[in-house]
């Protein structure tokens, strides 16, 4: 993946030499000329590993799943606090987990503590389990539902 980066930046400085232009545009599309070479030449000669621009992809997403889950948690708290009637049911549940890695394991994890009303308290020793506590637990199902279809599916397409 650092070597198709690598090249596809040598592309773009070489076309920006080329042409006698330094300028932002030129690199840009010297850049862009590279990323259509790698797309080519990955085509006539199949690689185990993905383009490099697949994986830039799926960190965009994560950190766009990641920010669109944290503004809806916030309103949830926020909504929580004003109301007059406190009416939360808070509990711990266990989220049984596919990802494999320490490193996968803790970005969830972590995402999960960056998150108002849920918190990471601990992790199994053989890393499949992580035991957490929500602010309003209505339907545990349905919380474990929402993190493996958010989180762990967006750190999958990021890590493998």
């Amino acid at each position: 993946m650092a070597l198709q980066f690598l090249f596809n930046l040598l592309i773009a400085f070489l076309w920006m030499a080329m042409n006698n232009n330094d300028s932002v545009s030129s690199f840009i599309v010297g850049y862009l000329l590279g990323v259509a070479i790698l797309i080519f030449f990955r085509r006539t000669r199949p690689q185990k590993k993905p383009f490099y621009l697949r994986r830039l992809w799926a960190i965009l997403k994560l950190l766009l799943i990641f920010i669109r889950e944290l503004t809806i948690s916030n309103f949830v708290v926020i909504a929580h606090i004003l109301r007059p009637k406190l009416a939360i049911k808070p509990g711990i549940f266990a989220y049984e987990t596919t990802l494999a890695s320490a490193w996968e394991v803790t970005l969830l994890s972590c995402l999960i503590c960056l998150t108002p009303g849920t918190l990471t308290l601990d992790v199994s020793p053989d890393r499949k389990t992580l035991y957490i506590h929500a602010i309003d637990i209505k339907d545990a199902e349905a919380l474990v539902a929402q993190i493996r279809g958010t989180f762990e599916q967006a750190i999958v397409e990021v890590t493998r």
